[in-house]
């Protein structure tokens, strides 16, 4: 596993923006999708291209074409939904898949509880967005379902991190696979209720309002 961690002035700025309370969620969903725009661009730099003849309006060339099978996004239900136009913005080719997963406050266990994927992910590159890496329950269950289904070629953008999240996924994932993690910025640590500190609170909240 390959941690990433974005140093650009202009994701430090948004991600400033993001934690302060006051934002508001029309906002916070803004600067959230132009922040993954800016990771993805990053993560995006191995994506498989194949070369391909063209003709300018000059004369014949050689450019690069997104390989086949295309990559598939799968962003995590229902957090990971603020992050997918920010992404595809930049693949419009790609396939999108989805995994619900939510995690069980009192035992902190990982449930799927909703699954669009195909049966076979072999060859495939895939995109996951959740936007907190906190205890890395979350992510380690969806990396590992991926890879159930035959995916070797894992990329997860995120937000922010825990220090105990990238441990706690390294150690579970380690060398299996191709994963690399890209995100803002990692923070201090979790509190007792496995939020990053200082954080952003809870994403999926801050995004779409809080249900009751």
């Amino acid at each position: 596993m390959q941690l990433h961690v974005a140093d650009h002035p202009l994701i430090a700025h948004k991600l400033t923006v993001l934690r302060d309370k006051q934002t508001p969620s029309p906002v916070f969903r803004q600067l959230a999708d132009e922040l993954v725009t800016l990771l993805a661009y990053e993560a995006t730099r191995n994506i498989r291209v194949v070369s391909r003849e063209i003709e300018t309006p000059v004369c014949p060339t050689v450019g690069v074409h997104i390989a086949e099978p295309r990559p598939i996004v799968v962003p995590i239900l229902r957090a990971g939904l603020g992050m997918l136009d920010g992404l595809t913005r930049l693949l419009p080719s790609a396939e999108v898949g989805f995994l619900g997963m939510r995690r069980d406050d009192e035992t902190l266990a990982i449930e799927t509880y909703a699954n669009r994927l195909p049966d076979d992910l072999s060859g495939r590159q895939c995109f996951v967005t959740d936007p907190m890496l906190a205890t890395g329950h979350t992510l380690i269950a969806a990396i590992e379902f991926l890879l159930e289904k035959g995916a070797s070629d894992v990329t997860c953008i995120c937000l922010l991190a825990a220090p105990e999240g990238v441990k706690a996924l390294d150690e579970a994932v380690g060398q299996r696979a191709n994963v690399n993690i890209f995100v803002a910025a990692v923070d201090e640590r979790l509190n007792e209720h496995a939020y990053i500190v200082p954080g952003l609170g809870d994403a999926g909240d801050r995004l779409y309002g809080i249900v009751d």
